[in-house]
């Protein structure tokens, strides 16, 4: 990979972290009752996925979520550091549009891969099952409206063709 399109391909990871964490930490943040927030920010890590090489997509995800719940609520960040990195791995860019097949599966399996993981993590926090199933209810919700704006969002960057000016090989 030549210098300039590292570089090129590091600032554009650095504007996802950065949307990232501002989307999940402050833009339609919800609380829910059973603990944790509805976000949007997972819209953008799956969007990341699909337009950057995978380990700046993951770096993206990664920093950006992490980075919100120093914000938020500091004692996921870690948690979200590594799950936020793993739910880039289901998404494709090799595919002319954002919005195909691979990556409807991608959104399909990333949205309950990472209640599954908040899950299990919130029963290691509080040291029992019954906070499993609260906090994979509550994640699956935030999952599915991160799906609904990835769509969207998909949708728009096909339709203008952003892909192709914004992926760099």
């Amino acid at each position: 990979m030549k210098e300039n399109e590292k570089l090129r391909n590091l600032v554009t990871a650095a504007i996802f972290a950065a949307a990232i964490c501002v989307t999940t930490a402050y833009i339609l943040h919800i609380p829910l009752p059973t603990g944790g927030y509805v976000h949007v920010g997972d819209a953008l890590i799956y969007l990341a996925a699909c337009l950057l090489p995978l380990p700046y997509a993951m770096a993206a995800g990664a920093i950006g979520g992490a980075l919100a719940d120093l914000l938020t609520a500091p004692m996921w960040a870690l948690a979200t550091f590594i799950i936020k990195a793993i739910i880039c791995l289901p998404f494709t860019r090799k595919s002319e549009k954002v919005l195909c097949a691979h990556n409807i599966v991608g959104m399909v399996i990333a949205g309950l891969v990472s209640p599954t993981l908040y899950a299990f993590v919130n029963v290691f926090f509080t040291g029992t099952w019954d906070a499993f199933l609260p906090q994979f209810v509550g994640t699956l919700i935030q999952g599915v409206g991160s799906a609904v704006v990835f769509a969207v969002l998909a949708y728009g960057v096909d339709k203008v063709g952003l892909k192709r000016r914004v992926s760099v090989a």
